[in-house]
């Protein structure tokens, strides 16, 4: 017969939640498996509480976690209680899971684990496979707000795709697709057009859906999805727009446009032409739960909501001596919409650049969109196992800037340990200067955590 400490161990596998985390990280070398047999079989399990749930569904390759990070706010300042699950997190697991915008207790979350790692193991046993850490850390969201916070609405982020990913197994109340480009084309599809047609995978039948896409080829194919679901589509420029009245660092002043009314005196803290893309897919989806689901929303509290809104390491100055810039630009449309930034909104007299990608990464469209405006770029390595070789970066720079010509061409450094490249770029770095660290949100959340002094950091999926 068995003691009691071991039917204690027996029915709570983890006493610490920092073992029931590394449970959770050590199921990554399962990998990316797109498809939802395994989440709608655990879902089944524990009774579909999913299905008890409000959810807004945000897809998009850049802007999901902004986006969400805006439509939290709002609707958190008009009263609402409010799940938030994104990916992935800057310094803690617990950050992925938010109700009401402050993480996931730690003990609720070692609950949670212990009631969901049985049945992880029983279908680890069938021809399914083990649930990957992904699918697990969703099935974590939907019973922490299904069974413990109860919120009215959870935001609700994609993690990749939209097709196939884990979180396509909710029907939410609408849809967002904020845009699309080149990223996790292994996994996607090797057109803009295959991309797009896996994001689209998020409109459910009949559920509204607003998107920012803006390549003619991209909004075609989420039309075609649109028709086919009979889903209202919502498109920038043709349904709704905004309209930028004022731009300085930290502050942006727009008045948004859309089929039931305007709204005028909004303004954005977040940096970037792209955020006020993010404001208004956000702003049209909560217009659209205004008037078809009654959701009350105030204007003034809105405006404040919005405001408030921030994300972290996506344009954010964590130091003013000297003037740190941390945006986690990976890929080529981020890189795009980081350049721009560079040029239209922040002010400096030289620019030096560190960066760290991973080796799954289209360096050399990154690369081209960046070099022109640095005076130095620092090539480092992320504290990850699939980092790029700083080495075989800098080689990769090189070919780009002799490919372009005439373009200005920064002075290049190699140093592979981030600490280092970290001291060299802030020693640098002048007054009237601007540092910025960017690439894979890997060595963001490694570098704000430093900056920051934050010694919990963990970082990850």
């Amino acid at each position: 017969m068995p003691t009691t400490s071991e039917t204690e161990a027996t029915d709570f596998p983890f006493v610490r939640v920092e073992d029931a985390i590394d449970w959770i990280n050590s199921l990554i070398p399962f990998g990316i498996r797109p498809g939802l047999d395994r989440i709608e079989l655990l879902m089944e399990r524990l009774g579909s509480p999913h299905r008890r749930l409000k959810f807004i569904h945000v897809a998009g390759t850049n802007g999901k976690g902004s986006t969400c990070a805006m439509l939290t706010s709002v609707l958190l300042a008009n009263g609402y209680d409010v799940g938030t699950f994104t990916s992935p997190y800057i310094e803690k697991y617990t950050n992925r899971l938010k109700y009401n915008n402050e993480d996931i207790p730690e003990d609720t979350l070692l609950q949670l684990v212990n009631k969901l790692k049985p049945l992880v193991d029983e279908i680890a046993q069938t021809p399914l496979g083990s649930p990957t850490t992904f699918e697990v850390s969703t099935a974590l969201a939907i019973m922490y707000y299904a069974t413990v916070t109860f919120p009215d609405v959870v935001v609700w982020e994609t993690g990749l795709g939209g097709r196939l990913d884990v979180t396509n197994i909710v029907t939410p109340i609408v849809s967002i697709i904020t845009n699309i480009g080149h990223d996790h084309m292994d996994i996607l599809g090797d057109t803009i057009e295959k991309i797009a047609a896996e994001k689209a995978g998020i409109i459910k039948p009949g559920v509204p859906a607003v998107t920012t896409v803006e390549q003619p080829e991209a909004l075609e194919v989420i039309k075609q999805a649109a028709e086919k679901n009979q889903s209202t589509l919502y498109v920038m420029n043709e349904q709704f727009r905004v309209e930028l009245l004022h731009a300085i660092e930290n502050e942006q002043n727009f008045t948004f446009f859309g089929p039931f009314r305007s709204m005028e005196g909004m303004s954005l803290t977040m940096n970037g032409a792209h955020q006020l893309k993010n404001a208004a897919a956000s702003l049209m989806a909560l217009e659209v739960l205004r008037q078809y689901m009654a959701f009350m929303l105030e204007d003034a509290t809105t405006q404040e909501g919005l405001k408030r809104a921030a994300w972290p390491g996506r344009l954010e100055m964590v130091c003013e001596k000297p003037r740190m810039l941390l945006d986690g630009a990976h890929n080529p449309e981020g890189a795009a919409t980081l350049a721009q930034a560079l040029r239209d909104t922040y002010r400096y007299e030289r620019l030096h650049i560190m960066m760290g990608m991973l080796s799954t990464k289209h360096h050399p469209d990154v690369l081209r969109h960046i070099l022109p405006l640095a005076d130095t770029v620092i090539f480092t390595e992320p504290d990850f196992r699939k980092k790029m070789d700083a080495e075989s970066l800098k080689h990769i720079a090189e070919q780009v800037m002799e490919g372009e010509g005439d373009i200005q061409c920064p002075t290049i450094l190699v140093e592979p340990d981030w600490h280092k490249a970290l001291e060299q770029l802030q020693a640098m770095t002048e007054p009237g200067d601007l540092a910025v660290v960017t690439g894979t949100l890997y060595l963001i959340a490694d570098v704000r955590s430093f900056v920051l002094h934050r010694t919990e950091s963990e970082k990850g999926w």
